[in-house]
């Protein structure tokens, strides 16, 4: 509702409810008067705009039992009694019906079976198809637009199992009236009340008068009370309709959006009330804001309230009727008997014509109404289905003209009901029959095609693009009505049918020769002509063609009268253009003794128009003709005298000529448009209705001329008749090189016309033939997908191409990987069909096709011949095409060609010409040798193209026999490519000639067999020559080198050993000194830490090419990298992100690992110098490109690898490992020394000394803390007396990297602005630092790979590079700020430190604190005067105890959380291991006063701590590794095994029975376990207050998509939107990280987040992957990826079709199912972090631009 009506106060409303009248009241009232029509009129008056309803979908309540009221009347009188009464006897009466008839919404998915439907519009909802018989067939999946209804039930669109199981039993339509079913009088009531509300309903929904209410319905005063009412269109934008309103109405953008969301969904929306005046105004100012002068103003009218209340209502009670015919098939029959009622003697149409005619004056939603009771109504019903089938039929031409001139969508008119009409095998022959539909509806084409008549000529130059998309619609209901032929013809069938193919004549008649060309010559065309209409036309024609001529050839009566109607036709236009060429002399044209009289034509002189239709129509009877064996009778109807076979052939042929001349480059002053002409007079799509129909009509006047005549005519029309008949004379280059393409295309078209017989008609064949032959010869080009092979093969009626049926006759499918697509193969027996010059190949097809046999064939040791297939036989209509290849015309063709090759004439003759010769003669020879070994005697042998071909020539004295020209053409070296097919040539010669000379067809083969096996052999003997030759010479050549370099070497053999010597102690990447300086102990903590040499690295620069060894003194060497938020790691997705911004304290990570900052890099590595200078060059060089769009932003400092172009928006400098190394002595001493106890105090000392030095106090005033276990007080600088040394000192230029990329990190991490200054730059450092390894070590787990050696060396290096930037932390941040980090994370473990932190130790993940308080605890160590770190020995001890405390606490930990499924029963046996559980578990029940519940199995609690630490553990020892270098145990090298767990605990220094450590370290560790369990936190888990995070972890996975990808379907069409009322088609999409079903790119679904708008997919993406998201658009069948709001790609989805193909945006529908390997790939692209950069490849490759921010 507008917002005015919305403010009205429910109050008024009250009481005018309250003062209605009881419905029995009214309804007594009603049947005491004397006229029903006036009392509900009289009713509707007083009480319809009492509801003051405007048409929302947003009803109040008091509305709603306002309606409810006034149905509620209308519903007693129906059933006389109390309405719940009443429809509870209607659904017991009622049967359930056969037909299903779901009306489907837009966007429902609906499926289609390729095996059972009659055609592809019969269809199926998911329920019927889910429980019907197509599920096993094969079947398609399509997306509705809406308003079609479910096929199930009925018998006419299915061949089999027409009903699902749900509708099977359901009543079918031979059962008796259903009416009759109906309570006593409930049948006469409802045929009473029906007629009223209709025309009720009539009436006011085609009311004109804005300010008036039709007679019976106006109110006793009228009030100045009016709406301001506007209407959607199809012209203004959504933006620009919100502009508008915010500018007219003044409201606010929220406001004026819901006001464009209501008048796009309803067609109309009132957008205010008031006055008169006050609308008016408000009118004027829309038209002045919206008009101008490249668009119209919105439609704005003025409606008076009460006209709008009426409307409103007349459209409720559409619903309700539709509602209330639902409960009862004899409702529905008498509701359609009365709208189809027409009066008596009046000739007024009935109500729903009335209606159906004023379709296009109404609104939207008013449409879809009336379209849906339609389908719900007239069309559930047999007989009255054809009923209005006829009223649709007779206004048929009305209708299709008033939707041309509407602006509204097909799917929401009513002439889209034609589908549901013409498709209807029954009805459609019946109105063709009965009311001349047929004619009828090619009327209308030809009326709506009138105004582009020229001439009698369609001219389509100047026209509007949506105007005639919509006369095309016609088209298809033409195609429609043809879908089913008769199956008996009658008389009356026909004549009707006759009538309608007279005037498809005239609409063919008016295509025949429209739009044609001429050459330009000397200037270029300037304005290129319109040719897509045309084409688009033809294009939706030839499905019509074909179905009409299957039309005739089902009756042979109606076969002959077409073919001679056609004919009539045809000679009309060829005499039409004969007297318009009248003045034209007849030129006699003689060649070999052979005569024809011809009128000159030129086609690079004249018109010459593409579009024959007729000519081609005529040419596919003529074909259907031979095939029937009616072209016997043909004589009777067409006399010969009549068939001038000339004229009839003459426009195709000048046609193939114009794409000769097109090739030979004659016409490229015309510009692209004929290019394109051309090229799609060829294609796919066109091809069976044009250029084949020519190749047809040429090979019908072949079959019917003499041969002789023939050829000259085809040499005329090309213009090479002077070329043949007289001697070469000198021509201009240019000329020269057209002939030559000229006589290649010549001989070309005669090896089509004699050769191309796989038509059924023409050849004998089949239709799987023909598909056969295509399918050979597409898969001869190259391996190929089915959906390339289907994309390339013609379709029929019901876009089937037959693949199916032959591929795996002719093909092996090879599977596809994870990329890429599933191929077809061609198996090797089928590749002796191939054919070089087959007709549908282009030339970079037949070039790429030639160059593949002739591999496979050099590959195979084979010559390279490639001779004409074996062929079919032609039908004998057609039998006399053959006499080409034995007439003199065509002889003197061949000699002529032969001769100028042979004369070495290079400009007059070319190798293609030569090539297609020698094609000729195989096929000429393959003809007659068929013949020779076909008859007995010779002289029944009718073909003599040996004697002629080796007998000299008669055209000319003394010429040369072709025979002897062809030994000439072997020893020409420019067709050396040619001689293994001259050769073949002149075996053919040979075999023939032994046939001629009576050599049995077995001696025959034999002597074929022979002279095959001789050239072979000595081929492969030639062949191997040269092999041995070249061997030998590569042999000699390698001698030499090798002889040459040991000279060198002994020569320089001092220099060569030096060489040897530095390569062998410098790596390419990265070498560690090979002495070690301690025994490799294997392990990377304590006393026992194994040694580790200084590393030295060798990098070279992918922008200098300079190679540099890492020096921390010298220069820095960065790699590229990009820092990332992550949330890949948390099953926590419901929670909102809170670690970002200014007041965000990130020194603890919470354990459900919410939110990470994840570190990585493509491993390329640059000076930083030059990584500077590329930076600031790519700066500027796109700082003046504003209009371009990148797909990296500059602002925020990203960019793209120099080399592998992935997305970057930091440096890591890389810093090379120290060497470490302990002294045995020292370490024994120490480890005596330095207990866990003593070293505790240590640290206490000392964070209370550098806390009091702070603050400015002396050291004598520290306040020593004694606690119980702590009995001596230590001094100040006690912890340095264990080892110090001085630290590492780093060049200014690592410094800066160290800093740039610090910033960055924080900047990333945190979303906040650079800061170097502030204290959490190294917290986010050491963050990232443990999330980067905890995803490492997620991705290793999730691709079941080893700890170690496993990972690609970009990730190896990149993370060995982070650790050592998050150790360099004290060259970032000052030492005071670390140290304070560092009391505030050892306040876990000491208790007595004066911090504020109070955490809970189940909140805390305990891999991030052990990372932290490593990567800070060197900070104890500064002093203020003298930067001093620990010594190796120190560090070992540090490290040990740290990681031990927290493994302790991680223990506790996983005991309070992880140990809730206890079993009821001992599995396992008791063990050292399960009794220190069990004790340490006794232990935590008393400290927490038995809160702990009771776990009697020490077994299962080792289990549960055994494998939720085992992630701590690895992730440990990946850090320490790339730490300190020490290479870990073999153990950790190899594939899973046992020994994982005890070779990780020796890598670590843990004991194998973790619970060792609570025994060893027991009295520092029970003060620690006492306060833990005491933790108020840890007593409200306990009490299940509170939930904390169970370990293991659960790692991530994508959610698990259903393996058929029909459920996916399924599951978006059954889930609504929580926020849409309506039913407008969603386009749902689901994000595979949680599985929220969201709606993509719609209105009812936008947030708004921080100010913005964004769409439901990036707005959910913010919390759900932290900007980062992966959809899978379920309609699209494609996933699209999102990266904030600038950046996404769309990828092909995981699921494949049974031809290993995915189906983007469903276009083929074909069934799918998921590929867990690409699913796993897309799994492995969110777990390893490359979202973004997959994004940024796509952008980058594609140049998509689009704005992500609105999915």
């Amino acid at each position: 509702m507008a917002e005015e009506d919305r403010k009205e106060p429910s109050a008024g409303r009250e009481l005018v409810i309250g003062r209605w009248p009881e419905p029995e009241q009214v309804v007594r009232n009603w049947q005491e008067g004397v006229d029903l029509y006036s009392g509900i009129y009289q009713h509707f008056m007083e009480y319809v705009p009492s509801v003051r309803c405007s048409g929302s979908d947003a009803k109040v309540p008091e509305e709603e039992q306002a309606y409810h009221i006034l149905f509620q009347t209308l519903e007693w009188f129906l059933f006389g009694e109390s309405p719940e009464v009443g429809f509870a006897k209607l659904e017991q009466n009622n049967t359930t019906s056969q037909l299903c008839g779901r009306v489907f919404k837009g966007g429902e998915t609906t499926y289609s079976c390729r095996d059972c439907a009659l055609d592809p519009t019969c269809v199926l909802c998911m329920d019927c198809f889910q429980n019907s018989v197509h599920r096993n067939h094969r079947y398609k999946m399509n997306s509705s637009n809406g308003g079609g209804f479910c096929d199930c039930g009925d018998i006419e669109a299915w061949k089999t199992g027409p009903t699902c199981i749900k509708h099977e039993h359901g009543a079918s339509e031979d059962t008796k009236n259903p009416a009759s079913q109906l309570p006593v009088g409930v049948a006469e009531r409802a045929h009473e009340l029906f007629a009223v509300l209709f025309m009720y309903v009539v009436e006011m929904l085609i009311w004109a008068e804005d300010k008036e209410l039709p007679p019976g319905l106006q109110p006793r005063e009228k009030t100045d009370s009016y709406f301001c009412v506007m209407f959607n269109d199809e012209q203004h934008s959504f933006d620009h309709v919100i502009y508008s309103l915010q500018r007219s109405l003044g409201c606010s953008q929220k406001e004026a959006q819901n006001y464009t969301i209501l008048i796009d969904r309803e067609g109309r929306r009132a957008v205010k009330d008031g006055t008169l005046l006050l609308c008016q105004e408000t009118k004027l100012e829309i038209f002045n804001i919206t008009n101008s002068v490249f668009q119209s103003p919105l439609r704005v009218e003025i409606l008076h309230s009460n006209v709008v209340f009426h409307q409103a209502f007349a459209l409720r009670l559409l619903s309700w009727l539709n509602q209330v015919i639902g409960y009862s098939a004899g409702l529905r029959q008498i509701f359609c008997e009365v709208v189809l009622n027409q009066p008596p003697g009046s000739d007024q149409p009935c109500l729903i014509s009335k209606l159906m005619l004023a379709d296009t004056k109404l609104w939207k939603g008013a449409r879809k109404i009336f379209h849906e009771l339609i389908v719900c109504s007239l069309l559930m019903e047999t007989e009255y289905k054809r009923l209005f089938a006829v009223e649709f039929i007779t206004h048929y031409k009305q209708l299709q003209l008033e939707f041309v001139e509407d602006d509204h969508d097909r799917n929401i008119s009513v002439t889209a009901q034609s589908v549901q009409i013409f498709t209807v095998p029954t009805l459609a022959r019946h109105l063709i029959e009965e009311h001349g539909a047929l004619r009828i509806i090619i009327e209308a084409i030809i009326e709506l095609f009138s105004e582009h008549m020229d001439n009698g000529k369609l001219h389509f130059q100047s026209y509007s693009q949506e105007k005639l998309l919509r006369k095309q619609m016609v088209l298809y209901d033409l195609k429609y009505v043809l879908i089913s032929k008769p199956p008996v013809w009658t008389d009356r069938q026909r004549e009707h049918f006759f009538e309608g193919f007279k005037t498809f004549l005239r609409l063919l008649k008016s295509m025949q020769n429209m739009e044609p060309v001429s050459r330009q010559i000397g200037q270029h065309l300037e304005i290129e002509p319109e040719w897509e209409p045309a084409f688009t036309i033809q294009m939706l024609l030839k499905c019509i063609l074909s179905m009409v001529q299957e039309w005739c050839a089902s009756d042979e009566q109606v076969l002959l009268r077409a073919y001679k109607e056609c004919h009539r036709v045809l000679s009309q236009c060829n005499n039409e253009c004969s007297q318009r060429n009248a003045r034209k002399q007849y030129n006699t044209l003689t060649m070999c003794g052979h005569s024809i009289s011809l009128k000159r034509y030129l086609v690079s002189r004249e018109s010459v128009s593409i579009h024959l239709p007729l000519s081609r129509l005529l040419a596919g009877l003529h074909v259907h003709l031979s095939k029937s064996g009616a072209i016997n009778k043909l004589e009777e109807f067409v006399p010969s005298s009549e068939f001038h076979v000339e004229k009839l052939m003459d426009h195709p042929l000048r046609c193939i000529v114009l794409m000769a001349q097109v090739s030979a480059d004659m016409w490229r002053r015309n510009g692209f448009s004929l290019v394109n002409q051309v090229y799609y007079y060829r294609n796919v799509k066109w091809r069976e209705e044009m250029f084949d129909k020519d190749i047809i009509m040429l090979q019908i006047a072949a079959s019917i001329m003499d041969s002789n005549r023939f050829l000259i005519f085809i040499l005329s029309r090309y213009e090479l008749f002077e070329v043949f008949s007289k001697p070469p004379v000198a021509r201009n280059k240019d000329v020269i090189q057209q002939t030559n393409v000229l006589i290649e295309e010549l001989l070309h078209l005669i090896i089509m016309v004699v050769g191309e017989r796989y038509v059924p008609g023409v050849g004998q064949v089949i239709k799987d033939d023909v598909t056969m032959r295509e399918v050979i010869h597409l898969l001869c080009i190259e391996p190929m997908p089915h959906s390339e092979l289907a994309k390339l093969l013609p379709e029929n009626e019901n876009n089937e191409t037959g693949l199916e049926n032959v591929i795996h006759q002719v093909a092996t499918f090879k599977k596809p990987g994870l990329s890429g697509h599933g191929v077809y193969e061609l198996k090797p027996e089928c590749l002796k069909h191939f054919n070089l010059f087959f007709y549908h190949y282009y030339k970079s097809q037949q070039t790429k096709a030639e160059e593949e046999q002739k591999k496979k064939k050099k590959q195979a040791n084979s010559d390279e011949a490639l001779p004409p297939p074996a062929i079919c036989q032609f039908y004998p209509t057609f039998a006399m095409v053959v006499n080409i290849l034995n007439c003199d015309v065509f002889m003197l063709i061949l000699r002529t060609v032969l001769q100028r090759a042979a004369d070495s004439i290079g400009q007059l003759c070319s190798e293609a010409m030569v090539q297609k010769t020698l094609h000729l003669i195989c096929m000429a020879l393959q003809e007659e040798q068929r013949q020779l070994e076909g008859v007995i005697a010779e002289e029944d042998v009718t073909f003599e193209v040996y004697l002629k071909a080796t007998r000299m020539g008669s055209s000319a004295v003394n010429a040369e026999s072709i025979l002897s020209l062809l030994e000439k053409l072997k020893h020409v070296h420019q067709l050396d490519a040619q001689k293994d097919m001259i050769i073949y040539t002149l075996q053919m010669f040979d075999v023939v000639k032994k046939l001629r000379e009576k050599s049995s067809p077995g001696s025959a083969d034999f002597e074929i067999q022979r002279a095959n096996e001789c050239v072979q052999d000595k081929d492969k003997a030639e062949r191997k020559r040269k092999a041995d030759a070249a061997k030998l010479y590569r042999q000699k050549i390698m001698a030499q080198m090798s002889t040459m370099q040991k000279n060198f070497i002994e020569s320089n053999k001092h220099l060569y050993e030096k060489v040897t010597e530095a390569q062998k102690q410098e790596a390419i990447i990265t070498e560690v000194d090979s002495i070690p300086l301690a025994a490799d102990s294997g392990v990377s903590l304590g006393p026992m830490q194994g040694a580790t040499a200084a590393e030295k690295i060798l990098l070279t620069c992918i922008l200098c090419q300079e190679e540099h060894e890492v020096k921390t003194d010298e220069m820095a060497m960065v790699l590229a990298a990009c820092v990332q938020r992550s949330t890949a790691l948390t099953k926590k997705r419901s929670r909102i992100v809170t670690n970002i911004g200014d007041n965000c304290d990130p020194i603890i990570m919470h354990p459900d690992l919410g939110c990470g900052t994840h570190v990585g890099s493509c491993g390329h590595v640059m000076h930083a110098t030059c990584w500077q200078k590329y930076f600031e060059a790519v700066q500027n060089s796109t700082r003046n490109r504003v209009h371009v769009e990148l797909s990296f932003d500059l602002e925020n400092g990203e960019f793209l690898c120099p080399l592998c172009k992935a997305l970057c928006n930091t440096v890591i400098p890389v810093i090379p490992l120290q060497a470490h190394s302990l002294d045995s002595k020292d370490t024994e001493t120490i480890a005596d020394m330095l207990t866990l106890p003593r070293w505790l105090e240590n640290v206490l000392a000392r964070i209370n000394g550098l806390n009091a030095s702070g603050t400015k106090e002396e050291e004598n005033s520290l306040v020593q803390v004694n606690p119980v276990s702590w009995k001596n007080p230590v001094e100040f600088r006690s912890i340095l007396s264990f080892g110090v040394q001085s630290p590492v000192m780093y060049s200014k230029s690592i410094v800066e990297m160290l800093l740039l990329f610090a910033t960055a990190v924080y900047r990333v991490g945190l979303k906040v602005a650079p800061n170097e200054a502030d204290p959490r730059v190294s917290l986010m450092a050491w963050s990232a630092c443990a999330f980067t390894i905890q995803s490492t070590e997620n991705i290793l787990h999730d691709e079941n790979k080893v700890l170690f050696g496993s990972l690609p060396d970009r990730q190896g290096v990149s993370l060995k590079a982070v650790l050592q930037f998050a150790a360099s932390q004290r060259v970032v941040t000052s030492a005071k700020v670390i140290q304070k980090h560092l009391t505030r994370l050892l306040s876990v473990f000491v208790p007595h430190l004066d911090v504020e932190d109070n955490w809970s130790f189940l909140d805390i993940d305990f891999f991030h604190l052990m990372v932290s308080l490593v990567l800070a605890f060197p900070s104890l160590y500064w002093e203020e005067t003298v930067e001093l770190q620990p010594s190796d020995i120190s560090c070992a001890f540090n490290n040990l105890y740290l990681f031990h405390l927290v493994t302790m606490a991680h223990i506790v930990q996983i005991l309070f959380t992880s140990t809730t499924d206890c079993p009821m029963e001992q599995d396992e046996e008791e063990n050292e291991e399960s009794r220190s559980a069990a004790e340490l578990y006794e232990t935590l029940q008393e400290y927490t006063s038995r809160s702990l519940e009771s776990k009697p199995y020490g077994w299962y609690l080792w289990n549960c701590v055994k494998c939720g630490i085992t992630p701590f553990l690895r992730c440990s020892a990946l850090f320490f590794n790339y730490l300190l270098g020490v290479p870990p145990p073999a153990d950790l090298s190899k594939g899973p095994s046992e020994g994982q767990f005890e070779a990780l605990c020796y890598y670590l220094a843990l004991p194998t029975n973790l619970f060792q450590l609570f025994h060893d370290y027991k009295d520092t560790v029970t003060p620690l376990l006492q306060r833990w369990c005491s933790d108020s936190s840890v007593q409200s888990f306990l009490k299940g207050q509170r939930t904390s995070v169970c370990y293991p972890r659960e790692r991530n996975q994508l959610i698990d998509l259903p393996e058929d990808y029909s459920s996916l379907l399924n599951q978006g069409c059954q889930h609504s939107c929580p926020r849409s009322s309506d039913d407008e088609p969603k386009n749902f999409a689901l994000c595979m990280f949680c599985g929220a079903m969201l709606c993509s790119q719609s209105q009812c679904c936008r947030e708004e987040v921080n100010g913005e708008e964004f769409g439901a997919c990036a707005a959910h993406a913010i919390n759900c992957g932290s900007g980062l998201g992966m959809f899978l658009r379920i309609r699209e069948c494609q996933v699209l990826l999102l990266a904030g709001k600038n950046r996404g790609c769309f990828i092909p989805a995981p699921y494949l079709d049974d031809y290993g193909e995915t189906d983007q945006l469903l276009r083929r529908g074909n069934p799918l199912h998921l590929c867990t390997e690409r699913y796993k790939k897309l799994q492995q692209l969110w777990l390893q972090h490359r979202i973004l950069e997959e994004i940024t490849r796509n952008q980058d490759a594609n140049q998509i631009i689009s704005d992500w921010q609105q999915f």
